[in-house]
């Protein structure tokens, strides 16, 4: 039985240096599985998969999706 991921993706936009992005997995146990560092001005196209079950953006960011648009804000 196959995950129905609907080929779902965001683009991440780095509004600062140093946002991090994390792939977190499917199943039972969460984890990461996967991060990348983007500098601002970055642009990152991450797709959800039958690994990937969310994704976490930390930093100041603007993530775009099929159902919207959404800024992230940094640590204050």
């Amino acid at each position: 039985m196959g995950v129905n991921t609907n080929n779902d993706f965001i683009v991440i936009k780095a509004a600062e240096d140093g946002v991090n992005v994390i792939g977190l997995t499917r199943g039972t146990d969460t984890r990461f599985h996967h991060s990348e560092k983007l500098d601002k001005g970055e642009v990152m196209i991450a797709q959800f998969t039958e690994h990937t079950s969310a994704i976490k953006i930390r930093g100041k960011a603007l993530i775009q999706t099929g159902h919207g648009e959404i800024e992230s804000e940094t640590k204050k």
